[in-house]
This record gives structure tokens, sequence and C-alpha cells, in this order.
């Protein structure tokens, strides 16, 4: 089931998405991952509606250098464990929304990835019970001013600027993340184009690593990686981030 929320009339609502219709129900987000008897109100065109960012995060937590094949791109060595990096929720923005390229910066990266939406506090969680606290999966791009990451000796300002973690464009609950296809196209032209198999770290596996390091709240993402691929983009492009069964984030990057 896809949930997600949008705005109408000035009024924020959450639905169900079903191809260019939305079911109005009851409650917020959460409530919805929550609950097992949806209240239905009305029905909504998609195109008449503004699409929001799906959950609003406390922190968005990203994982660095998770595909096989994007560590054998780089000609690197696999990681042991997962390289954590936080964007915060002021980087938070929806489908639609623009991704502005800083003035200061000279290179602005995409970075296609699966987002692994929590919906229950989750704190020292192990491996075998994390899909008890994941409410869905979502789609993210891990926008990066590359030309701060290298820089930087850590990358918080690189990742953290507001914009730079586009969201949506809903909540997909009966999703596999261990075998999604997943593409990045920029400009109409693919980029980007794996499998969340080659994942090092699972969703899994990463909900308990985190949950171990830190308290997951409800509506917090986990930024699961990116695969080989990534480039930059330039004031004016269209990226549209896909992943098989929750489907399309499309953001254009303005000045």
């Amino acid at each position: 089931m896809k949930f997600l929320r949008f705005k109408i009339n000035g009024k924020k609502k959450t639905g169900i998405l079903n191809g260019d219709s939305i079911t109005e129900i009851k409650g917020s987000m959460l409530e919805a991952l929550n609950s097992k008897q949806l209240e239905k109100a009305g029905i909504f065109k998609l195109k008449d509606v503004e699409v929001l960012p799906p959950v609003s995060p406390s922190k968005v937590v990203c994982v660095g250098l998770n595909y096989r094949d994007h560590a054998k791109e780089l000609d690197m060595k696999l990681p042991t464990e997962p390289t954590l990096f936080i964007k915060p929720s002021t980087a938070v923005v929806g489908y639609g929304d623009d991704v502005i390229y800083p003035e200061d910066s000279t290179q602005l990266d995409y970075e296609a990835e699966l987002g692994i939406v929590i919906f229950k506090e989750a704190h020292h969680v192990k491996e075998e019970d994390a899909a008890d606290f994941i409410g869905g999966y979502t789609i993210l791009n891990d926008v990066t001013a590359r030309d701060k990451q290298r820089k930087d000796i850590q990358w918080t300002r690189a990742k953290s600027f507001d914009t730079f973690a586009p969201i949506g464009p809903c909540v997909e609950t009966e999703l596999d993340p261990t075998n999604q296809n997943i593409s990045l196209k920029l400009n109409n032209e693919l980029r980007q184009d794996s499998n969340t198999k080659h994942m090092i770290f699972n969703a899994y596996k990463l909900v308990e690593f985190i949950s171990n390091v830190m308290t997951l709240k409800p509506g917090d993402v986990i930024g699961t990686g990116t695969p080989p691929g990534v480039g930059s983009m330039q004031v004016g492009d269209m990226v549209e981030v896909s992943i098989e069964r929750i489907g399309t984030l499309k953001n254009v990057i303005k000045a």
C-alpha cells in the first residue's frame, strides 16, 4: 500500500495513492502506518494536489559506500561496518520541490537511495526484529556539495544545505528491500541503474547498527547508500529517482 501526504485548499492530508487518484484517510501518516483499520474520506486527483514529503523526520541517517558495485567502480575495499552521517530535518523537501544550488558550491551531485521509514521508536534493535520497526520504504536523493565534502574533514556541511534531502513521493508498506531495481535519470538520461541486492549491509542490518548508536524516532528516515554512476547536476536540470514498486521522485535544480 502506498501512503502519501498532500495539501489541497491549504489543508494537509494523508491518503492512499492508487495510480492517479488519492483516497484520503483520517489521521497522520504515522497513525496510518500504525493502524490496521483505516477510516477513508474523500477522493482526489493526484494532479490537483501538492505532494508533501511523506514524513517529517527528526533526522535523516545516511550510509556511505553501501553498494558492492559502487565500491568496485571506485576501486575501494568493502567496509566492515556502515559509515554514518546525518542530514538535518531542515534539508527535507518533497516530490516536485526545487533543490537549491548553493551560491558558494562548484559541484552538486545526485545520489539515488532507498529510504527506510521508521514508524515506532527503535533502540538497540536486533536485525531479526528490524522489520517490526519499519513502517515502509520511500525514495531519497542524497544531494551533496561534492566540493565541500572534499574540502572538509567530515561531511556535515556538504550534506546538510536546505533542500538537500528530497524524499517521496510516498511510503510503500509492502516491499522487499533486498531486491528492488533502483535508477536515476538526469534530464531523461539514465545515469544510475542497479538493484538493492547489491547492498553490502541490507535494510535490516542497518536498522540494527544505527539503533545501537542512536535512538530512531517515529518518522525518521534511513538513507541506505547509493549505487554506481554518481555525477553532477546543474541549474535547470531535472532529476528523477525511481525505485521498483515505489515510484519516481522528481525534482528540479534551481539557483
